[in-house]
């Protein structure tokens, strides 16, 4: 309860996302202990140099691809017709609808996450008697094994999709807000045309990021149980740390730049009135 009293202030205030901002520090605080557990190994002898060198250089590849797809946009084209207001005529401008790359962030990996982690939960609860069918389970869905890897793709798959369609982007209301604003896409009628061309482009976009969830949260698992590299960071982490931290700095960004924009405004009034206070009124004659 107090760790979400805490969240909810920081997002009272502000500073982002506050749950978001808990996990992260949670995750960020054990990358230290990570990481000397890590060159220990290999001070030990258990892991040679140049897979060290190897991973440090695949993790900083990672991120840049993360942060470059997390950036990445597909824009739709809005026209605005002319029109007319009293008896001045404004031109039709242009502008862009940006669609991300991946719409539903992190949340298709968490779920995914916890999905598999229920079967070792039951196991947990009901203790030391776990039937057969129980460890077959636990045996075909440990981490590394086939099955784990295909049933963890394909729940990336679905809630990508079905997150999108029901949260982040709803198309009915995008072409609703278009059409009470005016605005079109070329060659597109509005109404029912607009939704399912939106549909048509969120449902290939998300081929690529969907692909693209899937492989960062993949890669960890298969060079922990596949290649017997000792890689302690998940996925899920990676991309719950690069967003966090992208959106918690664009959030600073605008506040900083909405401070600036007060301050210049309140200087300009400042000003103004001392110019008013410096003239002196008319002498009556």
């Amino acid at each position: 309860m107090f760790l979400m009293w805490i969240g909810e202030q920081i997002t009272a205030r502000g500073i982002g996302n506050g749950t978001s901002l808990i996990i992260f520090v949670g995750i960020v605080a054990g990358i230290p202990a990570a990481l000397a557990q890590f060159f220990a190994q290999g001070r030990a002898g258990n892991i040679s140099p140049a897979v060290i060198i190897g991973v440090i250089v695949m993790v900083v590849a990672v991120i840049a691809f993360v942060v470059f797809m997390e950036r990445a946009l597909r824009k739709i084209h809005i026209q605005y017709p002319r029109r007319q207001v009293g008896m001045k005529v404004y031109d039709g401008s242009s502008s862009h609808l940006p669609i991300k790359v991946n719409p539903a962030g992190v949340i298709p990996a968490i779920f995914a996450s916890s999905l598999l982690l229920l079967p070792t939960t039951i196991s947990t609860f009901s203790g030391s008697q776990t039937g057969p069918i129980m460890s077959t389970i636990l045996a075909y869905f440990g981490p590394g094994q086939p099955l784990y890897l295909l049933f963890f793709t394909a729940m990336i798959v679905f809630f990508a999709y079905f997150y999108t369609a029901n949260v982040t982007f709803k198309s009915d209301d995008v072409a609703e807000n278009l059409k009470n604003q005016g605005g079109f896409i070329p060659g597109i009628r509005p109404g029912a045309k607009t939704v399912d061309y939106l549909d048509y482009v969120v449902a290939r976009i998300l081929v690529v990021g969907s692909a693209y969830l899937a492989a960062v949260c993949l890669l960890p698992e298969i060079l922990r149980s596949n290649l017997a590299i000792p890689f302690y960071f998940g996925g899920t982490s990676v991309l719950i740390v690069v967003s966090v931290t992208m959106d918690t700095i664009n959030q600073i960004q605008s506040h900083l730049l909405a401070h600036q924009y007060e301050g210049l405004i309140e200087k300009s009034q400042l000003r103004g009135k001392k110019r008013g206070a410096t003239r002196k009124p008319p002498a009556r004659r």
